[in-house]
């Protein structure tokens, strides 16, 4: 005889802790919107300060996703008692000639198993261009070009030259939310 599976009515009901590998608000509150939209239910989201093992300002989607991945990894292995780490890394790419920018996003959960996401892209002015192409940082250049401070933790980028209609939390949100596919549709990951 199968009797149905037994529910942890304790595990259901208890607050879901989401560590995200950096303290930049910006990602906190997208990775919390996301969680959110996708599923019912209480979350605590908490930044914790990692590094990402890549560059400062990461070029092309192999070492972007790398620092995502590392991201969530590093926060998975300095507190390993959260139910699920995410990994959020912006970055740079070269097409023809411009320089389009991005993010990755990268979420695991306690049983290894893990969502990535690409967020949209969108290409940079040559303003912005020649001075990452120095070795400056993207947030650093936005700084500079458009005569702000930390615009990085703010609307970074694409607030910018969007004139705020894509907000970066936004803008990141949706890429958390996709990132959570496997554990939305768990039956078919």
């Amino acid at each position: 005889m199968n009797f149905p599976k037994r529910r942890n009515i304790q595990e259901e009901l208890r607050q879901k802790l989401i560590i995200v590998g950096s303290k930049n608000p910006v990602k906190i509150a997208s990775t919390d919107a996301a969680f959110h939209q996708a599923f019912t239910g209480a979350f605590l989201v908490e930044g914790l300060n990692v590094g990402s093992g890549v560059s400062d300002q990461p070029f092309g989607d192999e070492e972007t996703l790398k620092g995502a991945m590392n991201r969530a990894k590093n926060s998975k292995a300095v507190f390993p008692e959260a139910d699920f780490w995410v990994g959020i890394e912006g970055g740079v790419e070269r097409v023809s000639g411009e320089m389009q920018a991005f993010a990755w996003v990268v979420v695991l959960d306690k049983e290894d198993k893990i969502g990535k996401s690409k967020t949209s892209t969108f290409f940079l002015p040559k303003a912005i261009l020649d001075l990452v192409d120095t070795g400056m940082e993207l947030g650093e250049a936005d700084d500079i070009v458009f005569e702000r401070s930390n615009s990085k933790q703010g609307n970074g980028a694409v607030g910018i030259l969007t004139n705020g209609a894509i907000d970066r939390k936004e803008y990141y949100q949706q890429a958390v939310v996709l990132a959570l596919i496997p554990f939305i549709k768990e039956d078919l990951f």
